[in-house]
């Protein structure tokens, strides 16, 4: 969608100049070469731009969504690529901040392998945990029909206390939240503090996703839970790997399955599901519909070395779509 232009949200009945924001993290990925090895054993490596919310915010972009980052990045080499992969993805960069001190762009050195995959990420000092307040974010909310927020976010101030700030002035402005726990239990100092934090978070939201153990820090059951957010008015989507997913909503659920694909790597794919997701349902407001088309996004992205700059475009998920079938098949109960 080219700048300047608006568009009717169905799901908050209103105008909105964005698709959708997305607060979190974005850096450089290594990938050790050739693909199957071990970084131990690498040859070379090939880079890409990686990190939850960058990835989310590139899926929403090569989808069709106009979508920007809300994150801070240092100023060295390895966030100009980080930029400049960004623009590529149609991901706008204008609310990027850029850090003065001794911040950093993280780093993860991720292997490309189905099993046995080991991913380290260098967050020492991270540059997106230095994000703040700031009104042009704060304009661009009231403007966007959906504010997607990683968990990385809420790890640390100043950007915890940006991000919840965020979130309120989104819910109060009729901005769908989406919050992807996105939990890494290295993260955080302790399960205690974790839980206060999402809790925090898990009010301001609409839609909360995560996996069975990212759940379990949120909550110590998931059912109750479950019926609790759907009290609130809240959906819950419950990602289950190669098993497909559970949505909870309005006193109903759906499971989903999954397009049968030959893994490459085990990562990228809940970011291409998040980000076409939230497009797709802005666009038709049909849960079952909007699922398939992420988890047809997600199973592209596996097949293929990389994140940011494989995430599909409408014609390759449609493809996928065309000539696959999801398995097992979706029913509401």
């Amino acid at each position: 969608m080219a700048t300047g232009q608006t568009w009717y949200n169905k799901v908050t009945n209103n105008l909105r100049h964005w698709h959708a924001l997305v607060i979190g993290r974005a850096g450089l990925d290594l990938y050790p070469q050739p693909d199957g090895g071990k970084t131990r054993d690498a040859t070379g490596f090939s880079a890409d731009m990686g990190g939850s919310g960058g990835n989310i915010a590139a899926a929403v972009g090569r989808a069709g969504g106009n979508v920007a980052l809300l994150s801070a990045l240092s100023n060295d080499p390895a966030a100009h690529f980080v930029r400049q992969r960004l623009q590529e993805c149609q991901v706008s960069t204008k609310f990027l901040q850029t850090t003065k001190g001794g911040q950093r762009t993280s780093l993860a050195i991720a292997e490309v392998r189905p099993e046995d995959c080991e991913v380290v990420i260098y967050r020492n000092d991270a540059a997106d945990l230095a994000l703040t307040e700031s009104t042009g974010a704060k304009n661009a909310i009231k403007q966007s029909a959906n504010l997607i927020i990683t968990g990385t976010s809420l790890i640390s101030e100043p950007s915890r206390s940006t991000t919840l700030a965020y979130m309120a002035y989104a819910k109060a402005n009729d901005c769908l939240v989406w919050l992807d726990l996105d939990y890494r239990a290295w993260n955080w100092p302790s399960l205690e503090v974790t839980r206060e934090i999402y809790s925090k978070a898990a009010d301001f939201a609409h839609v909360i996703i995560g996996n069975e153990e990212e759940f379990a820090v949120l909550t110590e059951s998931l059912p109750a839970y479950t019926i609790e957010a759907m009290g609130k008015q809240q959906t819950i989507l419950l990602k289950r790997g190669h098993q497909g997913a559970t949505l909870f909503h309005q006193q109903q659920s759906l499971n989903t399955g999954i397009y049968p694909v030959k893994p490459l790597k085990p990562y990228g794919a809940g970011d291409a599901f998040l980000g076409n997701l939230v497009y797709h349902y802005s666009q038709h407001q049909d849960w079952q519909s909007a699922i398939a088309k992420g988890s047809a996004a997600a199973a592209l992205v596996v097949a293929q070395r990389g994140c940011a700059s494989v995430m599909p475009t409408p014609e390759q998920t449609n493809q996928l779509q065309d000539s696959s079938d999801m398995v097992p098949a979706a029913q509401w109960s």
